[in-house]
């Protein structure tokens, strides 16, 4: 895939991007901060498990608001690492426009946005340090060299973008996880958790957030126990 290539989007009521390559939105239509809350940093009892060298990788930078979420509640005591996978980069302008509609996010997001304004793809964000990996993640997340503790799977629709739910990347997600590893992500598509079951997790489905009746989480399997902090 064409690293070049960036994200084409259109404005929903002024404040909701939607991309039209995969007609989906970027967060959700209620409440895209408390989903996040709900959905990536509970699903993977966050801040709990947080420490020094923790390592979260993600499928879909979008907007940065899951980064953004987990930069509000990592202590600063602890250096940790967030490596994020994206094909279609947001416009700079774009993603700053998209977390007005998050004062609290917007309000610590300068050095990430600045950082990307100047082409960026490595930066720091208070004490967690971010890699952005640009491309089409089936191939970037095989030749990736390291291993996540935690997952956030936040590509979107697996109707609309089946692509970052192939099994081959749901292969690829559990070899690049650390044993106890987790992840969680917004769909309980029965496929979705089929793949990651193959892939070597434990998958649980579990209520989702607002309107998303469940969400689904896992663990790798060479534990037996569930997540816990």
């Amino acid at each position: 895939m064409n690293n070049k290539l960036t994200a084409q989007i259109e404005w929903r009521d002024g404040t909701l991007p939607i991309s039209t390559q995969f007609d989906d939105p970027y967060f959700s239509l209620a409440s895209g901060l408390e989903e996040t809350r709900h959905v990536f940093l509970a699903g993977n009892n966050l801040p709990g498990r947080l420490k020094n060298g923790f390592h979260i990788a993600e499928l879909g930078f979008g907007t940065g608001l899951n980064l953004l979420a987990l930069a509000l509640i990592c202590p600063k005591d602890i250096e940790m690492s967030f490596t994020s996978f994206e094909a279609f980069p947001m416009q700079c302008e774009d993603i700053e426009a998209a977390l007005t509609t998050f004062p609290e996010v917007e309000q610590i997001s300068k050095p990430m946005l600045s950082s990307l304004k100047r082409g960026e793809t490595e930066f720091d964000l208070g004490n967690i340090h971010v890699t952005l990996q640009i491309g089409d993640a089936r191939q970037t997340l095989r030749d990736w060299a390291q291993k996540a503790d935690a997952w956030f799977l936040d590509g979107f629709s697996p109707a609309k973008n089946p692509e970052l739910w192939e099994e081959e990347l749901m292969m690829e997600v559990g070899k690049h996880t650390n044993k106890t590893g987790t992840f969680a992500t917004y769909t309980a598509a029965g496929h979705v958790r089929e793949k990651l079951t193959a892939a070597g997790f434990q998958v649980e489905r579990i209520k989702g957030f607002g309107r998303k009746r469940h969400m689904s989480i896992g663990i790798k399997a060479e534990t037996s126990s569930k997540i816990e902090g």
